[in-house]
């Protein structure tokens, strides 16, 4: 009931300063304020009014809203959680198994280790060194295609 005529009295209000905005010529303002000033009145006449206001003095309503707060917290924990350690269990999964695969090209990342830790590599001792012509072969083509 006390709800019911709060929201009359704010639709008289609103409906009273929508009339001197209009009689101030500001008609577009005037039609905007008069329809934000009917919206209680509606409510009240729907009837969402009194369900509102039942449930905003009911215990086990607030009690609702509540538990709703608390699942979403918990949504949000678990969310953050799973950013924070890399994934479900199944994401990390996967990406352990990816990373116990074989290197796309293993001898790309040999000389960075050294020739004693790569597998059957020999010894760099004995390993046979590449004739100086050899290695700038490539480099007189290319002079030789420039006219140098």
């Amino acid at each position: 009931m006390i709800a019911e005529t709060i929201c009359s009295a704010v639709a008289a209000a609103g409906l009273g300063i929508a009339a001197v905005t209009a009689y101030r010529k500001r008609f577009l303002a005037a039609a905007r304020l008069a329809a934000y000033a009917l919206v209680p009145i509606g409510l009240v006449m729907t009837g969402a009014v009194e369900w509102a206001a039942e449930t905003a003095f009911s215990p086990v309503a607030w009690a609702g809203f509540g538990v709703l707060g608390s699942a979403w917290l918990l949504f949000l924990a678990t969310r953050a959680v799973e950013r924070r350690s890399g994934g479900t269990r199944k994401e990390r999964r996967a990406a352990a198994k990816a990373a116990q695969r074989d290197a796309v090209a293993p001898a790309a990342s040999a000389p960075s280790l050294g020739p004693a830790a790569r597998p059957g590599a020999a010894p760099a001792a004995k390993q046979k060194k590449a004739a100086p012509a050899e290695d700038f072969s490539d480099i007189e083509a290319i002079l030789k295609k420039h006219g140098i």
